[in-house]
């Protein structure tokens, strides 16, 4: 005879064949019972998924309360609870990185934390396109060290874990045609050139963008912390984003650009919205609201810029991103120079370095290299 199901627990299958469980008690609301494929109702693995899923109502943390000591399902809910995981990362990056671990512990959470070797890990990055290894390295970087810290494992297993070189670049960093083009379909005095201005002047992600307002601006400066990292940023309002922001009309809003209904932007509706405004200007789709940014950094490093330059204009934390955009810009100078060698012209600098104290515009289209 066929044993009934555990008390409110269901069963479904999904399109692709696969069983999925839940939790749910009268009155109460769904919760998943994470549990690995082909494990049965009644198992001690799935009674402690079920355990965590009957816990206040909560989001399932497989094995919480039954969890062996040790487990990798042990490791990952002792950092989802430490101050690392809830107070050292943004919402949005615990719920991505989330995602990943409760994934890797789908796989693997009975298994001996302390038994985790680089082997491992590379068969199970092998299997993975390059961006979604560096997703799951990430993710898996903040439990390990974790683990590290309270002695869970003696050694980083992702020390000597090589990832597939990515054969693109990233975001497309605007050229200077494509942002002609965009400034004449839509001029001073429309939200599409303001959202545009404030995208390419100060240079910042669209999840910064969409909070700018006036209670920002300082005399000609502009300061906030980066929802992302919560490092603080600091840019000067040049002429060109002062006259796209003086052009708009006047209102009471805390944000100077809103939607239709006279709301804020969410930062994935900015970003589907201003993906509309370049169709309409007709640039090829890998134009993006992120590529202006690129385009900034790459504008303001081949104006002579340092590492730390960079690093205070647009919020990063680490010198590497900087000097991501200051070497592109050395071996451009520096071929620059070899040609004038060639010429018997000599070596000359930057004729306007944004190291200088005048403020200047970034305008790729009539001055950028």
């Amino acid at each position: 005879m066929k044993r009934k199901n555990p008390k409110h627990v269901h069963a479904y299958e999904t399109q692709h064949g696969k069983r999925v469980w839940y939790y749910r008690p009268p009155g109460g609301k769904k919760v998943r019972i994470l549990v690995g494929d082909g494990v049965l109702p009644w198992s001690p693995s799935f009674l402690a998924a079920l355990e965590a899923a009957r816990a206040d109502g909560k989001p399932a943390e497989l094995g919480a309360g039954r969890t062996q000591p040790g487990t990798v399902n042990a490791a990952i809910i002792s950092y989802y609870q430490s101050s690392a995981f809830k107070d050292g990362l943004a919402k949005s990056t615990q719920s991505n990185r989330r995602a990943i671990l409760d994934r890797f512990r789908e796989d693997h959470g009975g298994k001996r934390v302390a038994l985790m070797h680089a082997a491992a890990l590379q068969n199970i990055f092998n299997a993975k396109a390059p961006a979604a290894q560096r997703n799951w390295k990430k993710a898996l970087r903040g439990w390990l060290d974790h683990c590290l810290s309270l002695g869970m494992i003696r050694t980083d297993p992702l020390r000597d874990v090589k990832l597939t070189k990515m054969k693109t670049v990233g975001h497309h960093p605007w050229e200077a045609r494509e942002c002609e083009q965009f400034e004449k379909r839509h001029t001073v005095g429309t939200r599409a050139r303001l959202a545009y201005e404030l995208l390419l002047q100060a240079g910042q992600s669209r999840c910064d963008v969409v909070r700018m307002g006036r209670q920002h601006i300082r005399g000609k400066e502009m300061s906030m912390r980066r929802q992302k990292t919560d490092v603080p940023f600091y840019v000067e309002v040049t002429p060109r984003l002062m006259a796209a922001i003086e052009a708009m009309p006047s209102s009471n809003h805390l944000t100077f650009l809103t939607t239709e209904q006279g709301k804020p932007f969410s930062a994935a509706g900015f970003g589907n919205w201003f993906r509309d405004r370049c169709r309409e200007a007709e640039l090829p789709e890998r134009c993006t609201s992120h590529g202006l940014r690129k385009a900034a950094a790459t504008y303001l490093a081949e104006e002579g810029a340092t590492d730390h330059q960079l690093m205070a204009w647009f919020g990063w934390t680490s010198v590497s991103q900087a000097q991501v955009y200051t070497k592109a810009a050395n071996r451009k100078r520096m071929a620059r120079a070899a040609a004038k060698l060639i010429s018997g012209t000599g070596i000359g600098s930057p004729s306007d370095p944004v190291s200088q104290d005048a403020m200047q515009d970034i305008d790729i289209a009539r001055g950028g290299k």
